[in-house]
């Protein structure tokens, strides 16, 4: 039996029982097609030949197939077995195992075998550890930077609650997009994400901005979860008083019956309404879509996010001129 197995196995107590037990059938824009390109297979032989995990996986994200084919991965550190159970998540909750101290010299030898232009790295939460897991993290970007200096970086970091200086130190890595997902509003924080704080997820995220101020903060959403559309009018602002640039929002999607369950699906012409309102509160970059997801076509975005910036810092240039 695999850890992530025995983990559940220990642990059932942790199983999230939706409201509903039938699980709402998936709309036609929902759908996506099975991963079966020789570059997916391959991607797979690498992460289990180096003793990777990938958020792709573990987390069963719908855009595997496609992301994989075009060789973007999100690589998963700290391990496979998560301190917390968060009612949307399918990564495993359990006791973790001790760190692996050669994990961050694997994932740079991926990166450069693959030949990312673009590599986004996650984390499991590590309650356990004295630092969150912000050392690794430290260490992976170092060792990226060693194998594939061509690389640009992106770190989907936890909230490192009461972890203090533990998210200045990644900050301080200079990893090229800093993002931290809020995931949904804050009254569905008691069921959907009982171990996190929203205020202090949002406080995270400003100081980063705090330490570097020429750093790119991110942050994503799950809709479909029974939240308002006040309500996320309301994060957005919230978002952008912390100075967030690029906020993507996707449809949640309910991994097993034991997980919180699907409100309702929520269509591509309101995803469409959420994106143009957030341009209209200033974010710089905005990903919106029922398959959108924090890594998805990172470095694409990325690059866009970066041209943005750009367009802003001379449109604030000639304004100031013509004052």
């Amino acid at each position: 039996m695999s850890d992530i197995a025995a983990a559940r196995l220990r642990h059932p107590e942790k199983a999230h029982k939706p409201d509903n037990p039938v699980r709402m059938r998936k709309p036609a824009w929902i759908r996506v097609k099975a991963p079966t390109s020789p570059e997916y297979h391959k991607t797979r032989k690498l992460m289990r030949e180096l003793g990777l995990n990938t958020v792709c996986e573990e987390a069963a994200c719908p855009n595997i197939g496609e992301c994989w084919a075009k060789k973007h991965a999100t690589f998963m550190i700290l391990g496979a077995i998560c301190t917390r159970a968060c009612a949307f998540c399918n990564v495993a909750t359990g006791l973790p195992g001790a760190l692996d101290p050669h994990e961050p010299e694997r994932v740079g030898q991926a990166v450069a075998a693959l030949g990312l232009a673009h590599v986004v790295v996650t984390s499991v939460d590590r309650d356990d550890l004295d630092d969150g897991g912000a050392a690794q993290f430290v260490a992976t970007i170092e060792n990226i930077r060693r194998a594939a200096p061509d690389t640009t970086i992106e770190v989907l970091t936890p909230d490192f609650l009461r972890k203090k200086g533990a998210g200045e130190a990644v900050v301080r890595a200079k990893p090229e997009i800093f993002n931290h997902n809020l995931e949904t509003v804050p009254r569905l924080y008691p069921t959907i994400r009982p171990g996190a704080r929203y205020f202090a997820s949002l406080k995270l995220l400003a100081r980063v901005k705090e330490i570097d101020p020429l750093a790119f903060t991110k942050s994503g959403l799950m809709v479909g979860l029974g939240e308002s559309i006040e309500e996320v009018h309301q994060v957005m602002d919230d978002l952008r008083a912390a100075e967030v640039d690029f906020l993507t929002i996707g449809q949640y999607l309910q991994p097993t019956p034991k997980h919180a369950s699907v409100a309702r699906f929520v269509t591509p012409d309101e995803f469409e309404s959420l994106k143009k309102m957030a341009f209209g509160k200033g974010f710089l970059m905005v990903s919106a879509s029922p398959l959108t997801r924090s890594s998805y076509f990172a470095g694409d975005d990325f690059v866009r996010l970066k041209v943005a910036r750009e367009c802003a810092a001379r449109e604030a240039q000639t304004g100031d001129a013509d004052a």
